[in-house]
């Protein structure tokens, strides 16, 4: 998907709007959820209304990403928005639990995919098999990774990549080091 406006899509409303058809939510059924207007929220989405930090928490509960996901919009300056995201600037996201920082590492969600440079804890997984609707690909930049996928296990060492097209996986670092990856997602699941 190509943008030739890119001046705005850096914001709180690009986002929602990207997550909210990802998961094929129409407005109207997210306006319901929310107890809201169709009105309302199409006005969120287009920055032109600001909603409240129980609207964000509801929003991102219906969406199924955490509200921390919601914050933390740095704004990049105007000739470097939609085009750079400084090491500085990237937002976190997931949830943090089983040992697992993630952090985007693309502009917005408005694309097609997500880049995310994950860093998995030592000593730590998953703890639960995780199926999702999307094909991923992944790089290893530093320390050791255990995977399994659909039911075979792999261990991957830095210069390795992977690939996981909507089969069961989950991950594990039973090692004394961090593992860090640059995963890329389609279509966006934050």
């Amino acid at each position: 998907m190509l943008h030739s406006d890119t001046t705005g899509s850096q914001t709180l409303g690009a986002d929602l709007r990207a997550l909210r058809k990802s998961r094929g939510i129409t407005l109207a059924d997210l306006a319901e959820t929310l107890g809201r207007s169709v009105g309302w929220l199409s006005q969120v989405e287009r920055d032109l209304s600001e909603p409240s930090v129980t609207d964000l928490r509801h929003i991102a509960a219906r969406l199924g990403v955490p509200v921390s996901m919601l914050f933390g919009h740095a704004p990049a300056p105007a000739d470097e928005s939609g085009y750079v995201v400084r090491a500085g600037a990237r937002r976190t996201i997931g949830s943090g639990a089983a040992g697992l920082v993630e952090e985007l590492l693309s502009p917005d969600l408005t694309d097609d995919f997500e880049m995310v440079h994950s860093t998995f804890e030592p000593h730590s997984r998953i703890g639960e098999v995780v199926t999702r609707a999307t094909q991923e690909v992944g790089y290893l930049v530093s320390g050791k990774l255990d995977l399994v996928i659909s039911g075979r296990r792999f261990t991957v060492n830095p210069g390795d990549s992977f690939r996981i097209r909507g089969e069961a996986f989950e991950w594990i670092n039973p090692y004394d080091e961090p593992a860090v990856a640059i995963w890329v997602i389609a279509p966006p699941v934050y």
